[in-house]
């Protein structure tokens, strides 16, 4: 039995999927921020403008999910979704017609 703190149920993924605006210098310079901002935050790409972090449990995506919140851009769409390591592992991801197994993320060593 999978202990209650490493279910696949409680442990989250949280995507940040964003369309920001680069036509002009100052957007290009929000955009990168944002980016920069996620990937200062533990969140890695996923595809263009989308981004996810694996997180322990849902308490500890909250404190992400209000992190990104606080700095999101002025301008464009930003859309942010938790989902369980269940649901994240039932993806099918195809790269052209070959379809690839997701990456496994191996369980995070808690210390005492």
């Amino acid at each position: 039995m999978i202990p209650e703190r490493l279910s696949e149920y409680r442990i989250m993924w949280i995507l940040v999927l964003f369309d920001l605006p680069t036509e002009t210098k100052k957007d290009k310079k929000a955009y990168a921020l944002f980016r920069k901002q996620l990937m200062c935050d533990g969140f890695t790409m996923f595809q263009f403008s989308i981004y996810l972090r694996h997180c322990a449990s849902r308490e500890n995506a909250d404190v992400h999910i209000r992190r990104v919140k606080s700095f999101l851009p002025n301008m464009g769409q930003v859309g942010i979704l938790c989902i369980t390591d269940k649901q994240f592992g039932d993806m099918e991801i195809f790269i052209g017609k070959k379809k690839e197994e997701p990456v496994a993320h191996g369980q995070q060593l808690e210390l005492f």
